[in-house]
């Protein structure tokens, strides 16, 4: 079996100034994003419409890292500390003991999206296609900072599994390394499935909800891998949290999918 390699989780010093490969994987994330993002002006329908320029792309990055940080912050409390943060609320503003969510983040990003097309005065959906390419690899950078840091550790696995690996913290006994998964899966597949499937005109909204309902399905298989939180463990159905979590956006995202295409085809 492997060991983790316990790296130093602070990429550098300088002082009292201490930078994390975990700042340096979200720094990643987002100028990944900003650069898909130009790519993205290329395809249709974007290409076509005047209104789309380079500039709504760094206003959109803008508002995406302000929705995933104060979304994931929030999420993490409401979906898996409601009781601890209700009687601690002050740390709630504690972000550097850690604590986000993914699923808050997507409520956060939503959330200024909502406020990017009203004051832009475009269609929503739109908006969101043009978003969900540009998504995953960011995905993908913060599953490779969760490994850096020997965090959200995978199951015990089988000895003879031969990726099977040691984490420090979490026993002497061979563990998924599911970070790395994740970083496959929810980043990198997704990615180039959804990025293929956005090359070509869609439906409005279909690009945004196939990302939604690809997310959903990954995430869902996934979490069979991933070590439950302490704290909550395996809930009803034996499902983990991130699994009850992903259901609701497996389901509306292949219902909502097919509206958008019945809708456009019925106009």
């Amino acid at each position: 079996m492997l060991i983790h390699p316990q790296i130093d989780p602070v990429a550098l010093q300088l002082g009292p100034l201490a930078v994390h490969w975990y700042g340096l994987t979200y720094l990643a994330a987002f100028a990944l994003f900003y650069w898909l993002g130009t790519r993205r002006l290329h395809h249709l329908p974007f290409s076509r419409l005047s209104e789309w320029t380079r500039q709504d792309v760094e206003d959109i990055l803008f508002l995406g890292v302000l929705g995933v940080v104060l979304g994931g912050r929030i999420g993490y409390c409401l979906f898996y500390k409601p009781g601890y943060y209700a009687y601690h609320p002050l740390e709630v503003f504690a972000v550097w003991q850690g604590g986000m969510s993914f699923h808050g983040g997507m409520l956060g990003v939503m959330a200024s999206m909502v406020w990017f097309a009203w004051s832009r005065k475009r269609p929503f959906l739109q908006v969101m296609d043009f978003v969900a390419p540009c998504v995953p690899t960011g995905l993908a950078a913060g599953r490779i900072g969760n490994f850096i840091n020997g965090e959200l550790w995978g199951r015990v696995a089988d000895p003879s599994l031969p990726w099977a690996m040691l984490f420090r913290g979490a026993g002497d006994v061979p563990r998924h390394p599911s970070q790395i998964y994740q970083f496959l899966m929810e980043g990198i597949l997704l990615f180039v499935l959804l990025w293929l499937y956005a090359r070509k005109p869609r439906a409005q909204g279909q690009v945004a909800f196939a990302f939604l309902f690809g997310y959903g399905v990954f995430r869902f298989v996934a979490e069979y891998f991933r070590e439950p939180d302490a704290h909550l463990g395996l809930l009803s159905l034996g499902m983990s949290m991130g699994q009850w979590l992903c259901v609701p956006m497996i389901v509306g995202g292949a219902v909502l999918w097919l509206w958008c295409g019945r809708r456009q085809a019925a106009a």
